[in-house]
């Protein structure tokens, strides 16, 4: 779906369709001359970075493997409980293994930084972050990324990959959500 086709859900349009194609092309060069071949795991976190992940995995031209996490820290509410919870784990065996975490955004940092903790923890042989976004005026912890695609204001933004209540994740680029949208539900 086309931001235009929604203009009227948005304030402002942040980044396009082709921004972010030529962002991913940047990025996955990147890791590829980071990577040098080497057999590397993306990690995508649901749901908001599958599109972040699959274009990523189509730009790379150097052996990978994918596989998902789901992790929350919000419950039912809209405010960190600060407890992280595993909802849907790894299937594949890290130990041994380059990592590389794959996230739409990064706000807080606070469930990145639980996350990037607990692999590490489980033995692989390199943990790295990708974020296509970034809100630095948003962090509560500093968590070290490697490939940031693009630092935004702390504004509540939707598009390809964030929602808003499952909503907008489809969009093909990203904007600024009205407010009228989400006040007062």
């Amino acid at each position: 779906m086309k931001l235009s086709e929604i203009a009227e859900d948005l304030t402002e349009v942040l980044i396009t369709e082709d921004e972010i194609v030529a962002k991913i092309a940047e990025l996955a060069r990147r890791v590829e001359a980071d990577y040098a071949g080497e057999p590397l795991l993306l990690v995508g976190v649901l749901k908001g970075a599958v599109m972040v992940m699959a274009d990523l995995a189509r730009e790379l031209t150097l052996p990978i493997t994918m596989d998902w996490m789901a992790v929350s820290s919000y419950g039912s509410g809209t405010q960190s409980s600060g407890v992280v919870r595993i909802l849907k784990d790894l299937d594949a065996d890290i130990t041994g293994r380059r990592v590389l975490i794959v996230e739409d955004i990064i706000d807080s940092g606070l469930t990145l930084s639980w996350l990037l903790a607990n692999l590490q923890s489980r033995g692989a042989k390199s943990v790295e972050i990708l974020a296509l976004l970034r809100k630095p005026n948003a962090a509560k912890v500093d968590v070290t990324v490697k490939y940031v695609g693009f630092e935004i204001p702390n504004k509540f933004v939707v598009g390809y990959g964030l929602d808003y209540a499952e909503h907008y994740r489809n969009l093909r680029g990203i904007g600024v959500l009205a407010p009228h949208v989400y006040e007062n539900r």
